[in-house]
């Protein structure tokens, strides 16, 4: 495979230098993807020319298929964040951020609402970090202790990221594979499910113990049936951008009710106060029945007008000179205006005017406050993450084509029956070096599905073990934890890690062990 008669061991070191050179700038040096990984990219250029025997029209054939595929998930991300600055700015997020601890009574109850069920929503609505930064504050203003306070908001959400920022990490996967959504959906869903158990579960242990956990474990057991239920029948229906934040709704509809009815039975009814809580609630949000209304109409009323215009491009087979080709094929096909960021954008419209029209949006001094100032903000924000995203996908698609990755994973699957005990392991990893369930997708996704090919198992299975194992080990990215810590004062980083990465591994091992049944009662 090499252009030089090298050593295997020195191919497999090679091969694998560029997600090696990812891990240590971001973990060692604490570099964001954004310089990451283009240093991984560059990486990869070289190694693939020098010891793979790629040429220029490889390297460009490559970096072209990255542009489409990086546009794929980055055209969600980009209006998830538009979104997310126009809501933000009218004080929805902050409004339900105060109105929902008063819902619930006790500290299990008040966790499991705030970081669980909330934290999902907001997770599936939003994403970014933004259940950590507002979810841990409240729990602080409702007596928790700072760094408990963020570990609870970090774990609570978790098993939320793959559907969550409308969809992102579970598009970028099926962008970074090929593997089409269809298949990936039912397994993934139900994957998430045992994760959202296992979030729950940790949140109660973090509060109480297994006194919290025999106190609320039904309240678990039944809000977990609810939000990965209606995930999985959402998901599976073709919903992706709606899946984690119909999950969240669904739960809130249902633990918002219960646990009122405690907490008005506990304070012989609330009168007033609980009826103009339910007003301000429903205000708040109203928005995302808007963005689900316009996602719907989208997706089952009228896809065929909306995908009449899609960029599609073809591109020719390109070869190593020592033989490995990638056949010629189109690459990510990408609907101009039925693709879920144009969804995104026409909800965010109706949602901008109604927030005129009401007249909450912050004024400049002139008594103006224009679309322009929200597009700026989601500019600001969408630097980092489209540098970070292009490169690490661009890096994928050169290792892939070089032939770096078929051989990364010859030398997985040599690990034979301990793969799938491995894969969920591998994904939470790639997640906590880059701090994001999407660019873990992107650089350990293909890998994974070559594996599993090469030891003839399930592929959905391991991607969707791999989905899930990122999602849970961004809660414990650096990254995610200094979002967290950061708006909690008190809150020591170092500490919150280590809680959070026990729990989190947990959690982790659980999906491993599960995935390794599978595959052997499927064998």
């Amino acid at each position: 495979m090499a252009t030089f008669a090298l050593p295997l061991p020195v191919l497999i070191l090679l091969a694998a230098t560029p997600i090696l050179v990812v891990l240590y700038l971001m973990l060692g040096r604490h570099w964001g993807g954004s310089k990451a990984g283009p240093a991984g990219w560059l990486a990869a250029i070289a190694i693939s020319i020098i010891f793979f025997g790629a040429g220029p029209q490889l390297i460009l054939i490559a970096s072209g298929k990255a542009i489409l595929l990086a546009l794929f998930v980055l055209y969600i991300i980009w209006m998830a964040l538009l979104l997310y600055h126009t809501v933000n700015d009218a004080g929805a997020i902050r409004a339900i951020g105060i109105e929902m601890p008063g819902v619930a009574q006790g500290k299990a109850a008040q966790a499991l609402l705030m970081a669980w069920i909330f934290g999902s929503f907001l997770q599936g609505a939003t994403g970014f970090g933004v259940p950590a930064a507002v979810g841990a504050p409240r729990l602080v203003g409702v007596g928790f202790l700072p760094g408990v306070a963020v570990v609870i908001a970090l774990i609570g959400h978790a098993w939320a990221v793959t559907y969550g920022s409308l969809g992102s990490s579970f598009i970028s996967l099926i962008a970074a594979t090929g593997v089409p959504g269809q298949e990936l959906a039912d397994p993934v869903s139900f994957m998430l499910g045992v994760a959202a158990l296992g979030c729950g579960l940790a949140v109660l242990w973090l509060v109480g113990g297994a006194a919290a956990i025999r106190r609320r474990g039904l309240f678990v057991l039944v809000l977990t049936a609810v939000m990965a239920g209606a995930q999985y029948l959402i998901a599976h229906n073709g919903l992706y951008t709606l899946a984690a934040l119909g999950g969240g709704l669904a739960g809130l509809l249902v633990a918002i009710p219960w646990l009122s009815r405690e907490s008005n039975q506990a304070a012989n009814g609330e009168g007033d106060a609980g009826e103009s809580r339910w007003r301000r609630l429903l205000t708040a949000f109203l928005p995302y029945g808007i963005l689900i209304a316009v996602v719907l109409t989208g997706q089952l009323l009228v896809p065929d007008a909306l995908d009449a215009v899609t960029i599609n491009p073809s591109f020719p087979e390109v070869c190593t000179r020592s033989g490995f080709c990638t056949p010629e094929g189109h690459g990510r096909s990408i609907s101009l205006f039925g693709h879920g960021g144009a969804l995104l954008l026409y909800a965010t419209i109706l949602i901008y005017l109604w927030y005129h029209w009401r007249g909450v949006l912050p004024t400049a001094p002139d008594g103006t406050y224009s679309f322009r100032e929200i597009v700026s903000e989601t500019v600001r924000g969408s630097i980092k993450p489209t540098i970070g995203i292009y490169a690490l996908v661009a890096m994928a698609l050169v290792m892939e084509h070089a032939g770096m990755t078929l051989l990364l994973a010859q030398v997985l699957s040599e690990t034979g029956a301990l793969f799938p005990l491995m894969s969920p392991f591998i994904g939470a990893l790639g997640a906590f070096m880059t701090g994001s369930n999407t660019n873990s997708n992107v650089v350990f996704g293909e890998l994974q599905r070559q594996t599993a090919l090469a030891l003839g198992i399930s592929v959905p299975l391991i991607l969707a073990a791999q989905t899930a194992g990122a999602a849970v080990g961004s809660s414990f990215a650096p990254a995610k934890v200094i979002v967290g810590a950061s708006t909690v004062p008190g809150a020591e980083e170092g500490n919150v890690l280590r809680q959070a990465t026990k729990a989190g591994l947990i959690i982790i091992g659980a999906l491993g062990l599960l995935v390794l049944l599978l595959t052997y009662l499927a064998g």
